[in-house]
C-alpha cells in the first residue's frame, strides 16, 4: 500500500525565507541518524514555543531558498520524525530538496500557495493532482515525474532500492 494514497495534509506552521539548515538541525545533533531522536532537536535555535507548534503541524511551510546552508540529510529526517508529512516553499535549496525526496518528505515549491499559507492553516496537498487546497482555494503545482513518486511512495531512496532489489531477487534476476 502506498504511504501516499488520498490527501496529505493537516495543520500549518510557517517559516519565511532563508531558513538555514543549521537551524532546522543544529550541527552537534548530526551524531544521530534517527529521525526520532533527530525530532527532539529540530528548529532547537527557534525556541520551546516553535517546537511546541511544530509538533502540532503536519505541513511545514516556507518562502524562498528552504534548506539553504550544510548539505545534511538530517534536516529532512528531523522532520519526517517531528511528524511533518510536506513542506510547501516558494523555492527550496536544491540540495535540501534532493534530500527530502531521498528521505521520503514531500517537498512542493509553490511559491502562490506559501505565500496564500499561515501558521494554523489546514493545509492538504494532492500529490498525484498536483493540487493543494487551503481554505478553500486551490494552487497548482508541477507533477513530480513517475520515477519520483515511487521514491516518495516507497518512504524514500533507500526502501525504494531495497523494494526494487526484492522484486528483482523475487523474479530470478538477482
Amino acid at each position: 500500500m502506498s504511504r501516499l494514497e488520498g490527501r496529505i495534509g493537516g495543520r500549518s506552521i510557517k517559516l519565511g525565507d532563508n531558513v538555514n539548515s543549521d537551524v532546522i538541525i543544529p550541527g552537534r545533533y548530526l551524531v544521530s541518524i534517527d529521525p526520532q531522536e533527530l525530532a527532539k532537536h529540530a528548529f532547537e535555535p527557534l525556541g520551546a514555543q516553535f517546537q511546541q507548534e511544530l509538533a502540532a503541524a503536519k505541513v511545514l511551510v516556507a518562502g524562498r531558498n528552504f534548506g539553504c546552508g550544510s548539505a545534511r540529510e538530517q534536516a529532512a529526517s528531523c522532520l519526517i520524525g517531528a511528524g511533518i508529512r510536506a513542506v510547501v516553499a516558494a523555492s527550496f535549496a536544491r540540495v535540501f530538496f534532493r534530500n527530502a525526496i531521498n528521505t521520503g518528505l514531500v517537498a512542493i515549491e509553490s511559491p502562490a500557495a506559501a505565500a496564500a499559507i499561515g501558521s494554523g492553516d489546514e493545509v492538504f496537498v494532492d500529490l498525484r493532482a498536483g493540487r493543494i487546497e487551503v481554505g478553500g482555494e486551490q494552487y497548482a503545482f508541477p507533477a513530480y515525474p513517475p520515477s519520483t513518486l515511487r521514491i516518495l511512495e516507497a518512504g524514500g531512496l533507500i526502501p525504494y532500492v531495497a523494494e526494487s532489489l526484492a522484486r528483482q531477487r523475487h523474479r530470478g534476476h538477482g
